[in-house]
């Protein structure tokens, strides 16, 4: 999900990736495992707190008030014992004893200068942390689900035909897949399964169909098109049915895709490693200054060209000049740069002139306008170690950025000016009489 807020100094700063359009709902991940809760979330190093379905307020406080980063939130199993555990730490030892300090505008002013602490699983003490959260709700979780399989109290209709259930949950989840053709899993992968129950029963409520999750008029029709489509499933890839699976459990920031891609490789016999008909999925781009994508590198670019005046190629060329580099603009330049465009876009800045607009298309009409499309600042402005960090999650232009045109230049023939002389064996006897080698070997032997 996208974040931009205005800091103390009245500057935008993004607190976290910012997500394309169409990759927003892939950005759920292990957060959605989290249940719904009342508890507080303490700030580790002052007395603020908020509830835990409000982290991002209190994870924008530790950004703004104690430059305080916490990196992978979404993976931490249980976030008010992470934050109670550091609170203790930070009153015993100071925050740099444990945190990466990170100097924002490094080669600029001094006055502009900004330290910034980076929390992550790098530090021993921090993953073995999350590692013992991760087990411990896993046990938890185990201990739920064993609760669930010996409970004879269940009681639940069945959310097509009405039919009463009793006794052990797998009757009416073993009805649901026999008669109408709707399974969930098996019953002993479920876990929270009068929840899960509950939220499907929900939806079917509101008119939603399961699978595409469109809303219909009426029963009649939702029923009609579950049937015709054979959408009779849940859709597998909305995370707010994770936490009802003990897969996504198992093992620490995976899913369960990634989980379940593992098991599938170890069945592969090592001997027979054919990739002979593998195809790689090609790379999605983003365009710099719309929605706009393509799956090859040469596309985007041609895009930008044609649609916003804009050539990469071009830009990387003139700051070659400009700073007088032997060799073509550095990939790590190349990334600095591409960030550094994408974050003055989204924040509605010309970052031709700095100049601050009211929306996004304000300030794309401006940037044509007054030609500033290949007008870039100085070099100091976007060659700075924030830029390092990805405005946008999953940037494919990032992923294809080559350090220089040696790939190209290795592309062409070599041997193209290079001259190539036969050779002549087509009097080979006489070449051997007349060499300076034999004689020198006969002038040797005289000798002797």
């Amino acid at each position: 999900m996208a974040a931009s807020e205005v800091s103390k100094g009245g500057q935008d700063s993004i607190l976290e990736p910012l997500c394309f359009p169409d990759l927003a709902a892939e950005d759920c991940g292990a957060s959605s495992l989290q249940r719904p809760s009342t508890e507080l979330l303490p700030c580790p190093l002052c007395c603020q707190s908020a509830p835990l379905p409000q982290k991002d307020a209190l994870l924008k406080h530790l950004l703004l008030e104690h430059k305080l980063v916490i990196a992978d939130v979404r993976l931490i199993a249980d976030l008010p014992k992470y934050m109670l555990h550091w609170r203790g730490r930070f009153r015993e030892q100071p925050v740099t004893d444990f945190c990466s300090v990170i100097k924002t505008n490094s080669t600029g002013p001094v006055e502009k200068q900004e330290d910034y602490l980076l929390l992550c699983d790098v530090l021993p003490e921090d993953r073995s942390l999350r590692e013992k959260l991760q087990q411990k709700r896993l046990e938890e979780v185990l201990e739920q689900q064993q609760r669930e399989r010996d409970d004879s109290s269940f009681h639940h209709l069945c959310m097509f035909c009405s039919e009463e259930f009793t006794g052990n949950r797998s009757s009416l989840l073993n009805h649901m897949a026999r008669e109408h053709s709707f399974s969930i899993g098996l019953p002993d992968n479920i876990v929270y399964c009068s929840d899960f129950l509950d939220t499907l029963q929900a939806k079917l409520d509101n008119l939603q169909c399961l699978y595409c999750e469109k809303t219909f008029r009426d029963k009649t029709t939702l029923k009609d098109h579950m049937r015709k489509k054979s959408h009779r499933r849940i859709n597998a890839n909305n995370h707010e049915y994770d936490r009802f699976y003990i897969i996504n459990y198992l093992e620490l920031g995976k899913t369960w895709e990634e989980v379940q891609s593992e098991d599938d490789r170890e069945l592969i016999d090592d001997e027979d490693d054919d990739w002979s008909d593998w195809q790689a999925h090609p790379v999605s781009a983003v365009c710099l200054f719309c929605d706009h994508q393509s799956e090859t590198m040469d596309q985007i670019y041609a895009h930008m060209k044609d649609a916003h005046d804009f050539d990469l190629h071009k830009v990387k060329m003139e700051l070659n000049v400009t700073l007088r580099l032997s060799a073509d603009l550095g990939f790590y330049q190349q990334v600095k740069l591409v960030n550094f465009i994408r974050r003055q876009i989204h924040q509605s800045h010309c970052y031709g002139c700095q100049e601050k607009f009211k929306s996004r298309a304000d300030v794309l009409h401006h940037i044509t306008a007054a030609g500033h499309v290949m007008k870039l600042p100085d070099t100091s402005t976007w060659d700075q170690p924030q830029y390092f960090f990805p405005t946008y999650e999953n940037d494919g232009l990032l992923c294809t950025l080559s350090d220089s045109d040696e790939d190209e230049r290795d592309e062409t023939p070599h041997g193209e000016d290079i001259p190539v002389i036969a050779e002549d064996i087509s009097n080979l006897r006489a070449l051997k009489q007349t060499s300076v080698l034999n004689h020198l070997l006969k002038s040797r032997g005289s000798c002797c």
